[in-house]
């Protein structure tokens, strides 16, 4: 399970050659990537807008179609957005929170993945004081039990500097996804 902060969309997604195939995956995620090779439409070369590089970056992990009924995104914010934003706990709803951690701690993901900016919102909710401030190693393990361990990377959206940790990152997440099979 892969918590986001926020559906980030271009600003024309309406009128975007791509739209449809934004409506097919909301309708069926695990049949659209199935169906088209990759995880999210903004990786189509028909779209061409916000959110493409966070998308890129994930899916330089490396999962297959064939792994998508057992890998999940989640927003934190319960409503898409465009451009950049700096949300506050003011902005999320309860409601979805509850749901967030229900996927997290009562879902069947073994293993949650929480970028940085992520966890520090979740934190600032007060909703979810069982994550760690920090960890420590390449993924940080921010909560663990018997059953699923939460962990931290750096955000998909990052790049220049960032991108030999995202890296380094990318390949360790590929390495637990293929060890938990």
């Amino acid at each position: 399970l892969f918590v986001g902060l926020d559906a980030n969309y271009d600003p024309g997604i309406e009128a975007s050659p791509a739209f449809p195939d934004v409506l097919e995956y909301h309708r069926d995620g695990v049949a659209f990537w199935k169906k088209h090779g990759v995880h999210h439409p903004f990786l189509l070369p028909s779209y061409r807008g916000d959110g493409r590089r966070y998308h890129q970056n994930f899916a330089k992990i490396g999962l297959a179609p064939e792994s998508a009924d057992d890998i999940s995104f989640v927003e934190l914010l319960h409503v898409p957005t465009t451009g950049r934003n700096q949300l506050t706990p003011a902005d999320l709803s309860d409601s979805h929170l509850d749901f967030v951690a229900s996927a997290i701690l009562g879902g069947r993901a073994r293993r949650i993945f929480l970028s940085s900016s992520v966890a520090s919102l979740m934190r600032k909710t007060r909703r979810f004081s069982w994550l760690k401030e920090k960890g420590d190693g390449t993924l940080p393990v921010l909560f663990n039990d018997t059953v699923r361990v939460v962990q931290q990377h750096l955000h998909f959206s990052n790049y220049g500097k960032f991108q030999a940790q995202m890296d380094v990152e990318s390949r360790a997440i590929a390495e637990m996804i293929r060890r938990d099979d």
